[in-house]
């Protein structure tokens, strides 16, 4: 019997839901339950009516993004979790592929390639993501930034009894915080280089329309984790 996978979507006041949603209904992969998380949005609910009878919704007062999907997290049955925004859509394959992936490793986590795509859904950017030649390559990126994209990652659900569940004091740096656990814990943190999201980039988005508090709240993090992460970088051999 083939593991079974929850799809957690965190939704607030966002225009393309629609979309996301569609993109989790057609996934090829079964069995798979899709819970949103309403996290206090006064706009564009209308669009979830359609896809009611297909869905678990679960509403809450805003606490923000880590909040919304701790929130999916505690409540979902899958054995593996999928995070996806409400502004991005996954590529049909992408539940079948990666938890195929994730068996074949071993692992408890996860990510993918991904396509950038404009507020029409047109691919601006194929295969965005930055490959590494190693996984030692891969760790010392964090140096510099976050070469992970969240909406690509897989999580076993086990794994957030052992590290965790997301910082909710972190509006912005949940997933990088995140990361930083997983590695520091000792965790395999592979890549399945095939793009199975379509990561949307447009003027609504958070990292656009906060950057300055983005920044900061970066900063903070990487800060936190320097001391610990560069100890683990030593012990690395490339």
């Amino acid at each position: 019997m083939r593991p079974s996978v929850t799809i957690v979507i965190p939704f607030y006041n966002c225009g393309y839901v629609n979309q996301a949603l569609q993109s989790a209904l057609e996934q090829t992969y079964g069995p798979l339950e899709i819970i949103v998380v309403d996290d206090g949005s006064t706009t564009h609910t209308e669009m979830l009516q359609p896809y009611l009878p297909y869905i678990h919704y679960l509403g809450k007062a805003n606490g923000g993004t880590a909040s919304a999907l701790n929130h999916g997290i505690r409540h979902a049955s899958g054995e593996y979790i999928a995070w996806l925004s409400s502004d991005d859509t996954y590529h049909k394959d992408k539940i079948n592929n990666q938890v195929s992936f994730m068996v074949e490793q071993g692992t408890y986590i996860s990510h993918t390639n991904f396509n950038l795509i404009n507020q029409y859904s047109q691919i601006t950017n194929p295969q965005a993501a930055a490959v590494f030649p190693s996984m030692p390559e891969f760790y010392r990126f964090f140096q510099q930034g976050n070469p992970v994209n969240g909406c690509t990652v897989m999580f076993k659900k086990e794994l957030f009894t052992h590290i965790g569940l997301f910082d909710e004091l972190l509006p912005y740096t949940h997933d990088l915080d995140m990361w930083y656990r997983v590695m520091l814990a000792g965790y395999p943190f592979p890549f399945l280089n095939e793009p199975l999201v379509n990561y949307r980039w447009h003027d609504e988005m958070g990292t656009q329309k906060h950057w300055p508090a983005v920044e900061r709240e970066y900063n903070i993090t990487q800060a936190r984790y320097r001391d610990r992460f560069s100890q683990l970088l030593n012990g690395l051999s490339s």
